[in-house]
């Protein structure tokens, strides 16, 4: 996946990031920052440094994660051990972001631990969610999973069936536009693919990017 940061998409200002754990890495992005960053990554980790630093700068913000999976478990739930599988959930338990304030969408894929979180936490599900997410907050992260969409519609590293149209992100994009200031983005999960740049360019113009 790694691979995939390296796509030519047009943004002259960019840093590539890459470290020997997750936290360097969480690090490293954080410190780098740009005032209105966009993180092309690899795995859903790559949000974490992004989140964390927009929530320093900005006190209070909105999540918006759209992805097929919960991306909720921790070491010890996790069926993997991997830790992509945990980024969301490191971010809730961290502080970073209040569950009041996620919105989790296009998730299709859970496993029960995930499945239990989500029902004792009260985190918001679907697009439905969205607007109670971005509620008094100073503005929103959108976390873009490319297995968030239908196999169709992109190249995505770990795709599932029935998921999420283009058309459809976008139409949730300005929605969230038009109540708060995108403060930044991320994508992440595809694969190192020249289909994937009209998906991308897209999804961009959708963010305001």
């Amino acid at each position: 996946m790694a691979a995939s940061a390296h796509l030519p998409v047009p943004y002259p200002e960019a840093a590539v990031i890459e470290e020997d754990s997750l936290s360097e890495q969480s690090f490293a992005l954080a410190l780098e920052l740009p005032d209105r960053p966009l993180v092309l990554g690899g795995c859903c980790c790559s949000h974490i440094g992004a989140v964390e630093a927009l929530a320093a700068r900005h006190d209070r913000i909105a999540l918006v994660w759209l992805d097929a999976h919960g991306d909720l478990n921790t070491t010890e739930s996790s069926p993997s051990g991997n830790e992509w599988g945990m980024p969301l959930r490191m971010l809730l338990d961290s502080g970073a972001v209040g569950v009041q304030d996620v919105a989790l969408v296009g998730a299709r894929n859970l496993d029960p631990p995930e499945e239990e979180f989500i029902a004792t936490s009260g985190l918001g599900l679907g697009p439905d969610a969205v607007e109670a997410a971005l509620r008094d907050t100073a503005g929103v992260y959108v976390a873009i999973d490319f297995d968030a969409f239908d196999p169709s519609e992109v190249a995505a590293w770990m795709p599932e069936p029935d998921g999420l149209r283009l058309s459809e992100v976008e139409a949730l994009l300005a929605a969230v536009r038009e109540r708060r200031a995108i403060l930044g983005a991320g994508l992440s999960g595809l694969i190192d693919d020249e289909t994937n740049l009209r998906p991308i360019s897209r999804l961009t113009d959708g963010l305001g990017l």
